[in-house]
């Protein structure tokens, strides 16, 4: 029985720490985005390290999924796990997607606000970083709401800054650039969209063991 308990530890453990290195992944992708803006004439080639980040977090969900898949007991419900990791694997792939359009579309200087809303977007994944580092704790550290509404904020100020964008994006009369750049604009707030997703998964966690 003692060894059986010291494996189901040892499980949970895993899950988690996978579950982080995939937050620490999402962390990483989004300070090659920002640093992809600053540097457009080299956007092919932090293009090219987002691709890879983005197959790194691939692997990391599935290994998410195979562990939850042959575990027994959780650290917590299955479900829960599968909607963070879930979600958080989406924020990577959108902004894959970001700097992909950025390079196919032949985008040579960074769409207005853009620089900014990445910005925004890197500092609301820092808070979902601090948030899934601490998920073993999350049965008893009640401050991690402040996180989570502090991730809801930036999330406000990046439809904020979406909207004034796209609406000086349509007082322009290239058709052609505007659906580009539109497409841009709502694949980085949806992103910022996701964020948030993480973050009300784990609010309900904090409230439900309160």
């Amino acid at each position: 029985m003692g060894q059986w308990l010291s494996w189901v530890k040892s499980n949970e453990k895993e899950i988690l720490t996978i579950l982080d290195n995939l937050a620490l992944k999402a962390k990483e992708t989004s300070e090659q985005l920002v640093d992809l803006f600053l540097n457009m004439d080299r956007a092919s080639e932090y293009q090219e390290r987002i691709k890879k980040l983005e197959r790194e977090a691939d692997d990391l969900t599935r290994s998410i999924f195979a562990e939850l898949n042959k575990t027994f007991i959780t650290p917590l419900d299955r479900e829960d796990i599968q909607r963070i990791a879930a979600k958080t694997d989406d924020v990577i792939d959108y902004m894959e997607g970001i700097a992909g359009r950025i390079t196919s579309y032949h985008i040579a200087s960074a769409p207005p606000f853009m620089l900014e809303i990445a910005k925004q977007l890197a500092e609301a994944i820092k808070e979902v970083e601090i948030l899934i580092s601490q998920l073993k704790h999350v049965k008893a550290d009640k401050s991690l709401i402040e996180h989570c509404r502090k991730i809801s904020d930036i999330e406000h100020k990046i439809d904020d800054l979406y909207r004034t964008a796209v609406g000086q994006l349509f007082e322009t009369n290239d058709a052609v650039n505007i659906i580009k750049l539109k497409d841009i604009y709502e694949a980085i707030e949806t992103a910022s969209d996701r964020c948030l997703d993480v973050a009300d998964v784990i609010e309900d966690i904090v409230l439900k063991y309160t």
